[in-house]
Formats: structure tokens, C-alpha cells, sequence
């Protein structure tokens, strides 16, 4: 199992310093990659009382793209994964073409999450619909996987038309990670019969045994082995006791989880060194070693 860290991206704060810092740190304790979070706008409150959503216009976050390609010059051997780009309220070829730059400036260390998310007020202000945002998801991947592998793609869909036209460079890797994110059983299925990989966001239990089914359903269905795809947990330290931090892990490694990302958000830690000296205890306590 790989073992890496959630970016706070809400918690960590603007000094570029304490970032380049805290990334440095996390590779230095011998964690294998940092995810981070995407979120482009924030909903202002002052009109919107009923408001039910994780984050608003006062939470921050940084662009993961951008803080990757920051982070891949003062980092050696750490992977970037966006966890996750939510894809459909963004342009696609733009999405590939970033994606393509930041895996040859990194290396060949990035590894692309993408959703639908949940935010219709993002959508609407990013010009996208929102209510079709799971049927284009799919064409999107195909258009993305068509852009990063072939030097000339044509591609007529429902809502992409490309005419003879591709990036360069292409990605460093070939092909390139593309892993898929989401709760519902539907976008499940999906991460199963188009992704290589998907990633839960809860304990392992009943309920993960039963949506991994679903995953491994969702492959074998479309003529994949579910054994060649990844899943990526996440041990959130503000929700689990530490002394319940390694039956955690390992009942997901059970499980068959085969990276892990530790999230230090929402546990407390004030300051960008705080969540450096928790990333100290959980490798520590998980045998994480350089």
C-alpha cells in the first residue's frame, strides 16, 4: 500500500514558504504522494440561508495544477494527484493540455482524480451544466485519454467535436493515471468500468464492502480485471482515534485498498507546522519510513 497525504488545502494558508515546506516534509518522512482538493468558487452566504454545502467563498483553496507545478520544481520524487478536478465544469482540451505540461515538468509524477462534484453555483458561474454533469464526465474521459495518447485526434461526441488537432508534449507517462472519485453507486460503477481507480471517502466497512463491489462489478462488466485497478483510501486523524489509526489501515488493506492518503484537516492544527508534526506521529505510528 502506498501511503500519502491530503493537502489541507482549507487549513494551510498562503505563505508559498510553509507550502514548499510542508510538501518537502511529507517526502521527507517518506509519504509517496499529496492529494489535493479542487474548488474553483465559493458560494457567497449573505443571500443563500438555507445553504447546505461543505465550503463557501470564505474557505480557501489553492488551484491544484498550479500548486503542483509550484510543488514539482521543490520536490524529488513525490506524486501529484487532484482529488479531485471536478472535470465536467471545466473545458476538457484545457484540462489535458495542463495535465499533459505538469506530468512533463514533474517527471511523470502526476496522477489525475476527477468528479462531478456538487456545486451548482460553481457550475453556473464556470458557464457549464450542471444537471448533465454525469454524461459528460464519461465523454470527457474519453476525450481526455484521446488527447494524451494520440499526437492527432478526431473526435465527434455529444458534446466535444475535435478536428485533426493534439497537444504537445504529450504526458511523460503512457498512458497517463486517470482515476475517478464519487460515493453514489452510480459514479461507483462508472470509476469500475472506465477509471484506473477510484476513491472512497469512509471507513472500511459494511458499506465500503459493498460500494467495492459495486467498483469491481462495474469492471468486470466492461471486460477489465479489477485486480489491475487502484483504490485509494484516506485515514482522516480528526475522525479516527490514533490508537485506531493502524487497524484502520490495515482492515482497508484488507480490503484491498492499495494507497492511502492521511487527511490532517478538521483535526485541530492551527498552523502549517502543526499539520507537518501530525504527519510526524501518523508515520510514526504506520511505519512509514524515507
Amino acid at each position: 500500500m502506498r501511503i500519502g497525504v491530503i493537502f489541507p488545502q482549507v487549513e494551510i494558508g498562503n505563505d508559498p514558504l510553509a507550502i514548499r515546506d510542508y510538501a518537502q516534509a511529507a517526502e521527507g518522512l517518506g509519504f509517496r504522494h499529496v492529494l489535493a482538493y479542487d474548488h474553483v468558487l465559493g458560494a457567497d452566504l449573505t443571500n443563500r440561508p438555507d445553504w447546505r454545502g461543505a465550503y463557501n467563498r470564505t474557505t480557501p483553496f489553492h488551484e491544484p495544477f498550479v500548486l503542483f507545478a509550484y510543488l514539482a520544481g521543490l520536490t524529488r520524487a513525490l506524486e501529484f494527484v487532484t482529488g479531485v478536478i471536478i472535470l465536467p465544469q471545466r473545458q476538457t482540451a484545457l484540462v489535458a493540455k495542463q495535465a499533459a505540461a505538469l506530468d512533463v515538468l514533474s517527471g511523470g509524477r502526476l496522477r489525475v482524480g476527477v468528479g462531478i462534484g456538487w456545486n451548482p453555483v460553481e457550475y453556473q458561474a464556470l458557464g457549464e451544466n450542471f444537471k448533465n454533469r454525469a454524461a459528460r464526465l464519461e465523454e470527457q474521459i474519453a476525450v481526455l485519454r484521446a488527447l494524451w495518447s494520440q499526437p492527432s485526434v478526431t473526435f465527434h461526441g455529444r458534446w466535444h467535436t475535435i478536428e485533426e488537432a493534439g497537444i504537445n508534449p504529450l504526458p511523460v507517462q503512457q498512458p497517463l493515471p486517470l482515476w475517478v472519485g464519487g460515493s453514489a453507486e452510480a459514479a461507483v460503477e462508472r470509476a469500475g468500468r472506465l477509471a484506473d481507480g477510484w476513491f472512497p471517502q469512509r471507513a472500511p466497512d459494511d458499506h465500503a464492502r459493498m460500494l467495492l463491489e459495486h467498483f469491481r462489478a462495474g469492471a468486470v462488466a466492461a471486460g477489465r480485471d479489477p485486480a489491475t485497478l487502484g483504490i485509494e483510501a484516506r485515514l482522516s486523524i480528526g475522525q479516527v482515534p490514533e490508537h485506531e489509526w493502524v487497524p484502520f489501515v490495515e482492515a482497508w488493506r484488507a480490503l484491498g485498498a492499495t494507497h492511502l492518503g492521511i487527511n490532517t484537516m478538521g483535526a485541530g492544527l492551527h498552523t502549517p507546522q502543526a499539520h507537518i508534526e501530525a504527519l510526524g506521529r501518523v508515520a510514526a505510528a504506520l511505519g512509514v519510513t524515507p
